[in-house]
């Protein structure tokens, strides 16, 4: 099964840019839990600490597409180095803001900042990793590598975080999380070897176009998938605080992403038959269905293995929307297609998690997990209305058109 990604991970420079990207996607999962323990600790409100991470995560999704078009124009050695810079100089003054207690106005103000500035490390992967390697298939297999770096990341992260806050100071891992973003981000980007070539977004004068009938589609199921994991995580927290132990809320969330880690490696080593527009359909309906049981489950037992079980559906879902956007999107355009999604992904936590915190309130944990049901539901419906070609004649006419 680990011949796949031997294969991939063998080509030159591969395994050295996809450890870079890993390190330099640390601060994902760890700056807004981190924001939330600062400013929880310095102001004694949960609410306000709940407003600044929104922030943060909202000036990240306004901006996604934006560094996706500078690096597909100016391309990623010139980019990233100059996004992790402002990242790291807007992070440290809002630690300054929120343990001196400057103003709140500049406190959200360099929120947002820290949030703008954040790179898109995870889409600039992809790009490289389509650009070093020419057969579907190992794509296909470095982006479930990708995927379960991802999972990885969003496991280490926020116990990384949560440690450092309670061992030592909630400032500390903040600074854990700038000094990862800064040193990986800075080694990724000084690999100019597998760098893809930038200026690539026009043909003839003419803007390449972007295949939206794809692409909104795929951002949809993106924001649906959103949703579904901002609705879970808070109705997995309540689920555990009425069973008797919050605590164990972690574990529980931490079997779930286990459950997509090893449903990624799985699914990269496997030749598929089918295209990926196939597997975001299929890979919706069992997300969805996957939800379905947590609803009726009580007790820690059974939902250990609930969501075991609907984690399976996270990884090879995602691993199919990004192959599919691979394949679709205009080489030159890539690392803004791939910010599209990572936009909807972004901004469909925080109304999925405030929905199910509603639900929670007026009708308990069980209640709030028919959230992320319907959060499937809608990812359902937006891979059904993905029109694309053939994966084979996409591809080929892609790159095709975008050689000089």
């Amino acid at each position: 099964m680990l011949d796949s990604y031997r294969r991939v991970l063998s080509r030159p420079g591969a395994f050295r840019f996809s450890s870079a990207g890993l390190v330099a996607r640390l601060p994902m999962s760890m700056v807004t839990l981190g924001v939330v323990l600062l400013v929880e600790g310095e102001t004694g409100s949960y609410g306000v600490a709940g407003v600044v991470s929104g922030v943060v995560v909202l000036g990240q999704a306004s901006c996604a597409v934006l560094h996706g078009r500078l690096v597909d124009r100016f391309g990623q050695g010139r980019v990233l180095p100059l996004a992790i810079t402002g990242f790291a100089v807007s992070m440290m003054l809002l630690v300054l803001a929120v343990t001196r207690d400057w103003p709140m106005l500049l406190t959200y103000v360099l929120a947002a900042l820290t949030g703008a500035f954040q790179p898109q490390v995870g889409a600039c992967v992809r790009t490289r990793w389509s650009h070093l390697l020419d057969r579907p298939r190992e794509v296909q297999t470095a982006y479930a590598l990708e995927s379960v770096l991802d999972e990885v990341v969003f496991v280490v992260g926020p116990v990384l975080a949560t440690m450092l806050a309670t061992l030592w100071h909630p400032v500390a891992g903040l600074v854990v999380a700038v000094v990862a973003g800064l040193a990986g981000t800075y080694a990724f980007a000084a690999q100019r070897a597998t760098e893809p070539p930038s200026g690539q977004h026009r043909r003839g004068g003419t803007r390449l176009p972007m295949p939206w009938r794809t692409v909104l589609p795929l951002a949809l199921v993106c924001l649906s998938l959103g949703a579904l994991f901002g609705s879970a995580e808070v109705t997995t927290v309540a689920f555990a605080e009425e069973a008797g132990s919050r605590a164990v809320s972690g574990w529980l969330l931490a079997v779930w992403a286990v459950g997509s880690m090893l449903a990624g490696i799985v699914t990269g080593a496997i030749a598929w038959k089918r295209g990926p527009a196939v597997r975001v359909r299929w890979g919706s309906f069992a997300m969805m269905l996957a939800m379905v049981p947590p609803v009726f489950v009580e007790g820690f037992p059974l939902m250990f293995l609930a969501l075991l079980v609907g984690g399976c559906s996270i990884a090879p879902t995602l691993i199919a929307t990004m192959s599919l956007t691979e394949q679709t999107v205009p080489p030159g355009r890539l690392t803004e297609g791939m910010a599209i999604l990572h936009t909807g992904l972004m901004a469909g936590v925080a109304p999925g998690a405030a929905i199910a915190g509603f639900v929670v309130d007026h009708h308990g944990a069980s209640a709030a997990y028919l959230v992320a049901v319907v959060a499937g539901f809608v990812a359902v419906v937006g891979a059904q209305a993905t029109r694309t070609r053939s994966p084979a004649s996409a591809s080929s006419s892609i790159r095709a058109r975008s050689r000089p």
